[in-house]
């Protein structure tokens, strides 16, 4: 049966808690392929392997282990069992030589890691043996130092594993293990890398998106369904819920003097959010705010929006610039589906100046002629709830 091995560093240093963690990264792997008959995901010592039946394609199993937070590298890999008492590694050579006729390289080199201690030969004697034998049976050199072609063997269990080159992984915590969270996510570069960056350290992220019917379009909605679609691959299950911004944002201008109205936004979107996280049982709300990037996101602004909710407020992009963000968008996949056109309630009834240091003071002054509680329960009452599955 072919297979795949997983191999994970962050859970490594984990401790006691290690087989904890594993068995989490383990049972995310199930779930990602259980639509795939016969797959097969076990732990050995210092990595996972997924066993799959030879009709199910590589590409799908690909698939399933690249978006699985807590790998950090995985292969598909060959094996063959091996006798510890009289080793014999001909059969390996010849299992790797056959192997490397489908490949096109001019350099190659061996590496090998030994799980299983008990094995009487070394990484480096194993290394030099096998090499050898390539080196004459295909006439390639071995180049240690930046070569075409990698060669991993592992042995494990009385089982040598080999695997021609290595793909990356996201590496991370796998899901789940910091909890939940809602991210705030406006269909914009930020807040879905935030969002990313968040599972990445393990937290199972629930999505609000707040837009600007009844007086705008679609069209944010249907950027975030597609942004959440996108991200549920990382977590497999995800709830987005839609909240009606464009009659609260009415309201706040008929009430508030234009500079601060983009700070009492943020503020009443912070309020809503807080309460859906709170039936959602999320500890912390997420944001993409990186400081100074626009007006509600000076320093003064920030910590007039941050008064607000009872849960931390988490911000992964503080410290990045535009182009960084961006990169990472590109890197997993959302840009393109971040800067198609929308209308966001962002825009709509932006003053042309905000005040960029926002004084509590005043804010709380302002919000005295404000209904916030019936403003905070229409949005609860007439938000959508939407589900993605993957």
């Amino acid at each position: 049966m072919p297979c795949a091995l997983a191999h994970y560093h962050e859970l490594a240093l984990k401790g006691r808690n290690r087989r904890f963690f594993e068995q989490r990264m383990i049972q995310h792997l199930r779930n990602s392929l259980r639509h795939h008959e016969g797959i097969q995901v076990q732990s050995l010592p210092g990595r996972v392997k997924v066993s799959f039946q030879d009709e199910t394609p590589w590409e799908a199993i690909q698939e399933g282990i690249r978006h699985t937070f807590g790998v950090v590298n995985f292969a598909q890999a060959h094996s063959l069992p091996i006798d510890y008492a009289t080793p014999d590694l001909l059969p390996l050579c010849q299992a790797i030589e056959a192997r490397l006729s489908t490949q096109s390289f001019h350099t190659f080199r061996v590496t090998t890691k030994r799980g299983d201690k008990r094995f009487p030969q070394t990484s480096v004697e194993v290394n030099r043996e096998v090499g050898g034998y390539l080196h004459e049976a295909t006439g390639k050199p071995v180049q240690l130092n930046k070569p075409d072609l990698t060669i991993f063997i592992e042995i494990v269990d009385h089982t040598t594993y080999f695997s021609l080159g290595r793909q990356p992984g996201p590496g991370g915590l796998p899901t789940g293990m910091s909890g939940k969270v809602v991210c705030l996510l406006s269909g914009g570069i930020d807040s879905p890398v935030a969002a990313y960056r968040m599972m990445k350290r393990g937290c199972k992220v629930t999505f609000v998106h707040f837009h600007g019917r009844p007086y705008l379009s679609r069209a944010s909605e249907e950027k975030v369904r597609d942004l959440a679609k996108h991200l549920t691959r990382y977590q497999l299950y995800s709830r987005l819920f839609l909240v009606p911004f464009g009659e609260i944002q009415r309201q706040i201008v008929v009430d508030s003097p234009a500079p601060i109205r983009v700070v009492l936004y943020r503020r009443m979107m912070m309020r809503i959010a807080d309460q859906i996280a709170a039936k959602e049982q999320a500890w912390g709300l997420v944001t993409g705010d990186s400081l100074g990037q626009v007006a509600s996101q000076t320093a003064e602004n920030i910590q007039v929006v941050s008064e607000v909710p009872t849960l931390p407020i988490l911000r992964p992009l503080i410290g990045m610039d535009k182009i960084e963000i961006t990169n990472e968008a590109q890197a997993i996949g959302t840009f393109e589906t971040s800067i198609e056109p929308d209308q966001d309630c962002c825009t709509l009834f932006v003053p042309p100046h905000p005040n960029t240091k926002c004084r509590s003071h005043y804010i709380r002054k302002a919000e005295e002629h404000l209904a916030i509680q019936d403003m905070v329960d229409a949005g609860l009452k007439n938000a959508e709830l939407v589900e993605f599955s993957f």
